[in-house]
């Protein structure tokens, strides 16, 4: 007789019920702590006569099954290894032949000190950092997966992208507070960001700004550039450059003051980042 699981990380759950409820509300079977997932964002259903399907319960970003869209509101048929993706998160569906299925259901968690990642807990070390597990990490019930460390700044680019792309400021706002959040949160917990995803954050940023007809979010890329030490990607400069000064005069201002900032820097500026430099400096000067 088959029976029916979900795998990831290194947690495995016994799909029992006639259905599981995944998404980002505590009240569901499995919790995912990802800012891309719905409070309920899908529904597996185990079939009376075998088999099971993944079901979109209408969720903003959608469910992939092997890459592929599963519709709004509609269902996916699933077979062995097929692969879920939620959010930033992947589950793996598997088919178990007889009785007997290896491994716990849900368990325990434990929450790594050193980098604050959940993991199962019988683990000796912590699978994201390697830290030794401690005797007074925090353990929790049933699963919940949070990708913070290892979260997809390309998954998120992506959506921030279309809603933008739509003029939808709104939910573009929304997007990027989580995104800004995580970022900040990094940041101060002493991390270093790649340098393509500061560019891609700060870009979708200063498009934000020029569409909702303010300056927060240009102030907010300006800050992160200086905050990593760098000069401006030539993106985010062509992003500047196409502001309407008229309509955003102190756009002027909080450029100049990055400018300032970063010849006083001591930072070593060539190629690049001289020409980059240049074109902030003459995009101050138009203040109207």
């Amino acid at each position: 007789m088959a029976r029916y699981r979900l795998r990831f990380l290194l947690q495995e759950f016994d799909l029992v019920g006639p259905e599981v409820l995944i998404g980002r509300s505590p009240g569901c079977h499995i919790t995912l702590e990802d800012p891309l997932v719905s409070r309920e964002h899908v529904r597996i259903r185990v079939l009376e006569e075998g088999g099971a399907v993944v079901v979109d319960l209408g969720s903003r970003n959608g469910v992939r099954v092997n890459g592929r869209p599963v519709p709004s509101r509609g269902e996916c048929p699933l077979k062995d290894g097929d692969r879920i993706r939620i959010g930033t998160q992947e589950l793996v569906f598997a088919v178990v032949q007889g009785r007997e299925l290896p491994g716990r259901t849900t368990g325990f968690m434990r929450m790594c000190n050193a980098c604050g990642t959940p993991y199962p807990e019988g683990a000796g070390t912590c699978p994201h950092c390697g830290a030794r597990t401690a005797e007074d990490e925090d353990t929790m019930s049933g699963i919940v997966v949070e990708p913070r460390r290892n979260w997809t700044f390309q998954l998120l680019g992506e959506v921030i992208e279309r809603a933008l792309a739509t003029g939808r400021a709104v939910e573009s706002d929304r997007l990027l507070r989580r995104a800004s959040k995580e970022v900040d949160e990094r940041l101060a917990g002493g991390d270093k960001l790649d340098t393509s995803h500061v560019a891609m954050i700060a870009g979708f940023a200063v498009r934000l700004a020029a569409l909702d007809g303010g300056t927060e979010w240009l102030g907010w890329a300006l800050t992160l550039y200086r905050r990593q030490l760098l000069m401006l990607s030539g993106s985010v400069v062509d992003a500047i450059e196409r502001f309407d000064l008229d309509a955003f005069p102190e756009a002027a201002r909080l450029v100049g003051t990055y400018c300032a900032w970063y010849k006083a820097s001591g930072l070593s500026a060539k190629g690049s980042d001289l020409s980059n430099l240049s074109r902030l400096e003459a995009f101050a000067a138009r203040r109207p």
